[in-house]
């Protein structure tokens, strides 16, 4: 039975299997919430249930309209046409909770990471779902220890789907250098490598005064 607020997912695939662990990551009495590359706007409506406002942000305005033309938008969402790393684009440090999923790869690695920790507010949490490439023997053997889990949950869920025209990119930075990347650019973050080929980064930004 769905609840009151809860979102039904209309298809399922890597990203959309990784919306509960960004979900559980949304600090409670979030105010502004951010999901940056939100796609056809299914994370920014599952947001909207656990901030007082949500804004879901795409370059594509493909994906704007689609977003924006959910039969089921709920009031506290606002979704922008425009790029996250553009300067000016979105005010910085003004959101409690920034979700980014399989977008930081589109970008140069250090520059969508530099500038999603821009956009948190001090003492807000950034959570980011990426993509990362094989380089090692032990790379490939991890990679292939998820293939029944995928197989599983896409028969489960009817298949992998997801939005006609949503843009496509090839990871290039292999695991190790993403995790070191993202230890140097967001000292002290967690980050973790999932079955669903996927690494998962949460990141505290410390108050204003190092606390």
């Amino acid at each position: 039975m769905t609840e009151p607020g809860q979102v039904t997912d209309p298809y399922w695939n890597h990203n959309v299997h990784h919306h509960p662990a960004v979900l559980a990551a949304v600090p409670d009495g979030c105010g502004r919430a951010l999901d940056a590359g939100c796609g056809d706007g299914l994370l920014t409506r599952k947001l909207a249930a656990r901030a007082a406002s949500v804004t879901g942000a795409d370059r594509s305005p493909e994906m704007i309209k689609l977003a924006r033309g959910h039969v089921h938008v709920p009031g506290n969402v606002t979704y922008l046409e425009t790029d996250y790393l553009a300067d000016g684009s979105l005010p910085e440090g003004a959101y409690d909770f920034v979700s980014a999923v399989a977008v930081v790869h589109h970008a140069p690695f250090e520059e969508a990471v530099t500038r999603l920790a821009r956009l948190t507010a001090p003492g807000g949490r950034l959570v980011i779902v990426g993509m990362a490439a094989n380089r090692t023997v032990l790379d490939w053997v991890i990679s292939a220890c998820g293939l029944p889990a995928s197989r599983l949950h896409a028969r489960r869920h009817g298949g992998k789907r997801g939005p006609a025209g949503m843009p496509m990119e090839d990871a290039h930075m292999s695991w190790a250098e993403i995790r070191k990347g993202a230890h140097r650019l967001l000292p002290g973050c967690d980050v973790r490598r999932t079955l669903l080929w996927r690494y998962v980064v949460v990141w505290d930004k410390p108050r204003e005064g190092g606390s």
